[in-house]
């Protein structure tokens, strides 16, 4: 008789721990279900549902933390990947705006091809999983193991910033973080500072104006004078007469020594990531750096690089108000560069940052060869 009644409670213990586990998992599900949500369509045209109060997000990928800042959003981050934290901070200007975020717990390795960690995604709890350069497929494997919506932006094509991807993802995650005001401030600031680039210059007939090439492009790591590129953005966007596009390629090219002496630009500018290559190989062959006219005059000049981490919009469009500088001074002489690169830098990242890039990478100067 008592065995049966203990069996009885124990029967019952069981079922009332039952019951109220079940109780706790549906007010869960019930909870999660009470969330309000909105679908969005990413820029990949993938259709997402995310809550319409979004308050914790992590950013996947290049350059996605930066359009981030961008917004004003950084406090709304509750993880970074590893390489915001261990890369060097001189070449992004986000981060040495924002050195709260390295102190976040880490989320995957990031680089080129991110490879977020779900595991350590779902302990920091986001609502919403924001990535740039992954794939449709890499999307929707992560959203299927996390359970977190992830929405993919878009820097269109790589190393501009004048596209309507970039702008259309800053605005979608403007309205995916309550930040819409702010996302068409920012893209109207950095449209505003293109077509000021553009009035001043778009009137100079090509006969009045210099030629000029870019050195020591970066590009899958650092390059001598030989990298370099057509379309360069900065040059477009001051309607620059640059020597290599008559090459009628896409984006970054490498030239030979010669062909640069063939075409004799009157000015050269030197990308500051590639500047020591530069400097190496001058004190190897110093005939033949002096044998073209820009160097034999004095008309080299350093430009910040602008391609870490995919493009630093900030940092790209100082560099074209100094090659303004540089090419057209009646048409820039109200502009000082510097104060002109710090005005750039607090309206996007926050902080007038040109000094410490300045310091670690050489800011906008002639450059001295001996």
């Amino acid at each position: 008789m008592i065995k049966k009644i203990m069996g009885l409670l124990t029967i019952i213990i069981v079922a009332v721990g039952f019951c109220g586990c079940m109780e706790q998992t549906t007010k869960k599900t019930t909870a999660n279900e009470n969330i309000e949500k909105t679908k969005i369509t990413d820029m990949l045209g993938r259709e997402v549902e995310v809550p319409k109060e979004v308050n914790k997000i992590v950013c996947v990928g290049p350059g996605c933390l930066r359009l981030i800042t961008y917004l004003n959003a950084t406090d709304k981050v509750v993880g970074v990947e590893d390489a915001e934290k261990k890369w060097s901070i001189y070449g992004r200007p986000y981060r040495i705006a924002h050195p709260e975020l390295a102190k976040l717990p880490t989320i995957g390795q990031g680089g080129p091809n991110p490879k977020p960690n779900p595991e350590e995604l779902i302990k920091v709890k986001p609502d919403v999983l924001l990535a740039c350069y992954i794939t449709e497929e890499q999307a929707n494997d992560l959203q299927q193991k996390t359970g977190i919506p992830v929405v993919v932006l878009s820097y269109g094509q790589l190393a501009t910033f004048n596209n309507e991807d970039l702008f259309d993802s800053i605005e979608l995650a403007g309205k995916i973080l309550d930040k819409e005001e702010r996302a068409k401030e920012v893209v109207k600031f950095i449209k505003d500072c293109q077509t000021d680039l553009n009035e001043r210059t778009k009137n100079i007939s090509d006969d009045k104006k210099p030629t000029v090439y870019v050195g020591g492009i970066g590009f899958k790591g650092i390059h001598g004078i030989d990298s370099t590129q057509c379309n360069y953005p900065p040059f477009m966007a001051v309607n620059a007469k640059n020597v290599v596009d008559e090459l009628n390629k896409e984006g970054h090219v490498f030239i030979t020594k010669e062909q640069l002496l063939k075409w004799n630009p009157d000015i050269i500018f030197v990308d500051e990531g590639g500047i020591k290559l530069v400097r190496e190989d001058y004190n190897k062959n110093p005939e033949y750096y002096n044998s073209l006219k820009a160097f034999k005059d004095g008309n080299v000049y350093g430009l910040l690089p602008y391609n870490y981490y995919t493009t630093n919009i900030g940092t790209a469009l100082a560099d074209a108000y100094y090659v303004g500088k540089v090419i057209y001074p009646d048409e820039f002489k109200d502009i000082n560069p510097e104060q002109k690169a710090d005005e750039i830098y607090t309206f996007l990242v926050g902080k007038p940052v040109y000094n410490t890039m300045k310091e670690k990478l050489g800011g906008f100067e002639k450059l001295e060869f001996e």
